[in-house]
């Protein structure tokens, strides 16, 4: 809730327009007569009207109490969507004359806890609920606080929680900018299914991942696609498509190719190396390419069981990665120029093929190669308890076409099989339409949601301004998406956006960043990473003042009927992430046929440690809620 102000700018325009029609009424008087048609009476007592009642949120305590649970990222995500495209109303929050607001701006700042803003602990009392929204009491007089914005202008701070299950918390920003879709444009979207199921092009394209996708699923992708992958030395990525001039005649070229792959890795002092790949015609089912290769380290584990490459069958190979990597771009590249063809002639255009795979991602990252058209039938698919989580491959052959594969047992995996079985499922998929092979209610970014929404008789505008680059991830979907280096930027991106749209978001890292809740995750094979002590004042107060500062500036630009957001979206999550860490090391070690004993200590695995591990989670997924109305 936001705390009330002892003179409101509303308070103040009205006395302004009240002074500007005395004024008026004095010039009149001089001689002039004004006739007001009553169309304009009646607009200016709405104004007045309006201009006297302020919109307020209030928490329904009892409503909280009911749920057993924190409010969760999906609730604040629906909020937004009732504030903004005509959402349903929440029932955790009470919302006074909510027409009436005009913006919506939420920010997003991890590293937001209570000890920070200092706030009470959660009750652990039996009778206490700790779901119920803590007051924040105001900062003395001559105190340091250390957020000082947070506490003048918040009355309440609504514990939230992160989504997840018991050993993992899921993508707050997936949470927030993904939402179920309405009931009506479900059954619209069925109906439009069923008008074009006969006239549907039987096109594999049709499934290409798109950028979003391919980040979200951590894609080795392209630099001319996107920015957002660097590559390290020994990579290689497919050549750009050449588009076709606009000064050229229509040329009829071959139809894009398309090839399923599957790779196969062993266990070398670097990591997972390639072992064997093997490429199949997606049309024809020939098989165009299956090599084993020589990884460029000594062996440690071959990893027969997954992948069922054993001494015996490396022993003689001699081909290295980059021989398979330049067989791989000559089909993947445009053909060399033809010095035969007559002068003048067109070349008939090459289209760059697409690649199939099963966590396609995997593969290309043991070919370092960057592509830019893939399907990922771990994608195309879904599993039964929905996203996150991922189906296996055997389960989606059994499943959806019957058959069964990877019966090998101890002596693993065969790419060829595992490829055909990509390939069979994609073919099932475009047979049967899109919405084959789901379990789950279809989902859509909340852009596209309120672009729908005739709340508004201006189109909707939407804005978000992040670290990095929002235009291929969360903010592919939105009016305006800006990329920023730091939280100054993002400062200043909020400050343009604010004026020219309806709903901005925004994100505030530099927190995060310095009590080290964004560090990246550990390589496999990397030794296990330790908790960093908390920083000191020294190191804290600094970026504390600094985030103040920015959020003073920013509210002092809002204009007024602007509803406010702010959430932390989750707690510290870096023992939940050091524990999970080491029950992934130990997951590797028994599959590689370890015996337990002989593991070291740091990465044993046990029954207690489960027990941390989901008492860590559980801390992780805690967040706070601020909400207000200017």
């Amino acid at each position: 809730m936001k705390r009330s102000q002892p003179t409101s700018p509303v308070a103040e325009k009205r006395s302004n327009k009240k002074a500007k029609t005395q004024n008026m009424d004095a010039e009149d008087s001089e001689g002039w007569t004004k006739v007001e048609k009553r169309k304009q009476k009646k607009t200016q007592k709405q104004e007045v009207k309006t201009d006297s009642t302020q919109p307020r949120f209030m928490y329904a305590n009892s409503e909280i109490v009911k749920r057993n649970h924190a409010i969760g990222i999906e609730d604040v995500r629906d909020l937004v969507l009732h504030l903004t495209a005509e959402g349903a109303t929440p029932n955790w929050l009470r919302i006074n004359d909510s027409s009436l607001i005009q913006k919506v701006v939420t920010l997003l700042i991890p590293g937001l806890t209570p000890e920070l803003l200092g706030l009470p602990p959660l009750p652990t009392a039996a009778t206490s609920n700790p779901n119920i929204p803590i007051s924040i009491p105001l900062p003395a007089p001559g105190s340091a606080s250390a957020l000082p914005f947070i506490a003048s202008t918040f009355s309440h701070a609504c514990p939230t929680r992160a989504p997840g299950d018991q050993t993992r918390m899921h993508s707050i920003l997936t949470a927030f900018f993904q939402g179920p879709i309405t009931a009506a444009e479900m059954k619209k979207r069925a109906s439009n299914q069923n008008n074009t199921q006969r006239t549907r092009e039987k096109d594999p394209a049709q499934y290409l991942l798109t950028l979003e996708q391919m980040a979200e699923n951590e894609y080795p992708i392209p630099s001319y696609a996107a920015d957002i992958f660097q590559k390290p030395e020994g990579w290689i990525e497919t050549p750009e498509e050449a588009k076709p001039s606009l000064l050229d005649g229509p040329v009829k070229g071959p139809k894009r190719m398309v090839y399923s792959i599957d790779c196969e890795m062993c266990l070398t002092e670097d990591g997972k190396e390639l072992t064997r790949a093997c490429l199949i015609d997606f049309y024809s089912g020939a098989v165009v390419y299956d090599q084993l290769v020589k990884p460029s380290k000594p062996i440690l584990d071959y990893l027969t069981r997954w992948s069922g490459i054993t001494a015996t069958q490396l022993g003689p190979v001699t081909t290295t990665l980059a021989q398979v990597q330049a067989h791989l771009l000559r089909l993947l590249s445009p053909p060399a120029a033809n010095p035969f063809a007559a002068s003048g002639t067109p070349s008939a255009p090459f289209l760059t093929p697409i690649l199939i795979g099963h966590s396609l991602e995997s593969d290309l990252k043991a070919l370092k190669l960057c592509h830019p058209l893939c399907i990922d039938t771990a994608v195309l698919y879904h599993h039964p308890r929905g996203r996150p989580l991922k189906p296996g491959l055997a389960w989606l052959t059994k499943k959806w076409c019957g058959r069964d594969i990877q019966t090998g047992g101890e002596g693993g995996h065969d790419p060829e099989e595992d490829a055909r079985a990509c390939l069979e499922l994609l073919q099932k998929k475009i047979e049967a339409g899109p919405g084959f092979g789901e379990f789950k209610t279809d989902y859509e970014s909340i852009f596209e949601r309120m672009a729908r929404s005739t709340k508004r008789a201006e189109k909707h505008r939407a804005a978000v301004v992040d670290i990095g680059n929002p235009a291929v991830m969360h903010g592919s979907k939105a009016t305006t998406a800006v990329g920023c280096k730091d939280d100054d930027d993002v400062l200043k991106g909020l400050l343009e956006a604010v004026p020219s749209h309806h709903f901005v978001f925004g994100r505030f890292m530099s927190l995060a960043n310095v009590l080290g809740w964004a560090a990246p995750k550990p390589e496999a094979g990397a030794p296990l990473p330790e908790l960093a002590p908390t920083p000191g004042p020294d190191v804290l107060d600094p970026v504390l003042q600094a985030l103040d500062q920015r959020l003073k500036t920013l509210y002092a630009a809002l204009p007024p009927r602007t509803a406010l957001v702010v959430f932390t979206g989750h707690s510290d999550p870096r023992r939940m992430a050091l524990l999970n860490a080491r029950k992934s090391a130990f997951e590797t070690a028994i599959r590689s046929g370890m015996p337990a004993e002989e593991l070291k200590p740091d990465v044993r695995w046990s029954a207690s440690d489960g027990r941390d591990l989901e008492e860590a989670v559980a801390l992780a997924k805690r967040g706070l809620l601020f909400l207000g109305v200017l």
